[in-house]
């Protein structure tokens, strides 16, 4: 009987910490957990990241993001001494709840969390057409506005034809460089 209601009281709780600090205090409360031995009521401490794809210097890039910047999440039952040690940890501003009452993420939205981060490798999808008008918002021809040419999905590449000195010339971007006009 009594490892059931455990069970039950086993909950994802967030914490809030200081915005940029969500490692660090991961791994302090990682280590808190075990110097004070409380592996039997706190279970699993993570941050929540996905991977993103990201256009630096012109290059194509997998990123891990913050999901919700500022928080962490901490799979534990909660008891006076729990909270108190999640709570003294260093850089946690407190549990997100009413007062000193953390309230448990609810299963569904911790399915989608999981699926989330989950995912492997980003898919990108290019999202224009031949013909349409585009704007170009990053590289070298930051400002253009021209018309898409050509699509290659495989790369996620776009030609556009940019009009420079009176003529239409074809330049090769990444489908993140650019965005619909209007």
């Amino acid at each position: 009987m009594a490892k059931q209601q455990i069970e039950q009281d086993r909950n994802w709780y967030v914490i809030h910490t200081y915005s940029g600090y969500e490692d660090a205090v991961a791994k302090n409360l990682k280590q808190r957990i075990e110097s004070l031995g409380m592996e039997d009521k706190i279970f699993n401490v993570i941050v929540p990241k996905e991977k993103k794809v990201k256009i630096k210097n012109g290059k194509r890039k997998t990123v891990e993001e913050k999901i919700y910047p500022g928080y962490v999440l901490v799979e534990m039952v909660v008891t006076d001494a729990s909270w108190y040690v999640v709570r003294n940890t260093p850089r946690v501003t407190g549990f997100l709840g009413a007062g000193t009452t953390p309230i448990p993420v609810s299963k569904s939205d911790m399915d989608d969390l999981k699926k989330r981060m989950e995912v492997g490798e980003p898919e990108f999808t290019v999202d224009f057409e031949v013909g349409e008008n585009v704007k170009i918002v990053d590289g070298p021809f930051k400002g253009f506005e021209g018309k898409v040419s050509e699509i290659d999905t495989e790369r996620g590449k776009i030609k556009v034809l940019v009009n420079m000195f009176g003529r239409d010339t074809p330049v090769e971007l990444d489908s993140l460089q650019i965005q619909k006009v209007g």
